[in-house]
């Protein structure tokens, strides 16, 4: 039987978490940023080429209607060239500054340039985009310690319901293909959701409430602990009918563990319950912690895994 309302209330699972307790706090994860292990992973060959640029155009104060109050920067991506008439895909990046920092561990503009010059691609647009900043605190945050931008991102990312993925397909996909002058295509094989971190659990959860409009999730380090019960998913995919989801996920024994709880076995829960109910399923297990420095090293390997020549 599942956990009672009046259980989970007698227990004060529905309280904010501590700042501290035994000692430890949100700031362990301090030790899982910059860990020596990732120090062998390397930006993938691709994003080091010489192929073409395509444009990027900034966006620095895009409002939203699910989120009243907030505004955040966006960036939109291009190829380099476009062909006719094959179908416009899109790559959606939360947390869009890391994945296109030039020098970056990801540098995903250069890797889509060199995989639009090999053929491996086409007609494929990216959207980089950030959590939200506002002036006030969010109506609620998962733990004690969160400042303005911390709240503001997790109360995007990490909750369970539909706000993130209609923001997306309502608001963020209709403003981008304004913007860049397409008209995308409507099978959901041909978008990608992709994340680091609670931007990991933000790309799963919009896919799974939105499996019609989103079929292709790409986690690094995917925060799938209970920051906003997150630690519940492995338990809804085990007992949901299967949604037609494509899953890449990927972290390290030396991610990240809080108060929130350990993120390498919390990914290992998520990959063995995604198997156990038979998705298309692809885990990256390595030795670094919760960066993404493994995640850049695979982008490429990563896209061609969803999308094969």
């Amino acid at each position: 039987m599942p956990l009672s309302v009046a259980d989970h209330l007698g227990l004060g699972l529905d309280q904010m978490g501590p700042a501290t307790c035994n000692g430890r706090s949100n700031g362990d994860v301090q030790n899982a940023l910059g860990h020596p292990l990732d120090e062998q992973y390397l930006p993938c060959l691709e994003s080091q080429g010489d192929a073409p640029s395509g444009p990027v155009v900034s966006v620095d104060d895009f409002a939203a209607n699910r989120y009243p109050g907030t505004t955040r920067k966006i960036w939109l991506y291009a190829p380099p060239n476009r062909v006719t008439p094959a179908p416009n895909r899109l790559i959606i990046f939360n947390d869009g500054g890391a994945y296109l920092a030039r020098e970056g561990p990801a540098r995903a503009t250069k890797v889509l340039d060199t995989l639009h010059q090999t053929g491996e691609l086409t007609n494929t647009f990216g959207v980089f985009i950030q959590a939200g900043q506002s002036d006030v605190m969010p109506p609620a945050s998962p733990l004690a310690s969160y400042g303005l931008a911390e709240a503001q991102r997790s109360w995007e990312y990490d909750r369970l319901t539909d706000d993130y993925s209609f923001f997306l397909s309502d608001e963020v996909m209709p403003f981008a293909a304004s913007q860049l002058d397409v008209k995308w295509s409507t099978a959901p094989e041909d978008i990608i959701l992709c994340g680091i971190s609670s931007g990991g659990i933000a790309a799963f959860t919009a896919a799974w409430h939105q499996p019609q409009r989103f079929q292709n999730v790409l986690s690094h380090c995917g925060s799938f602990t209970n920051i906003w019960g997150g630690h519940n998913f492995p338990y809804l995919v085990r007992t949901t009918p299967r949604k037609p989801l494509k899953v890449f996920l990927q972290s390290g024994a030396s991610d990240a563990e809080t108060l929130f709880g350990d993120w390498a076995t919390a990914n290992q829960a998520m990959f063995k319950a995604l198997v156990y109910a038979g998705y298309d399923v692809r885990f990256e297990f390595g030795e670094g912690g919760h960066t993404l420095r493994h995640g850049g090293a695979l982008l490429a390997d990563s896209l061609r895994w969803f999308w094969p020549v």
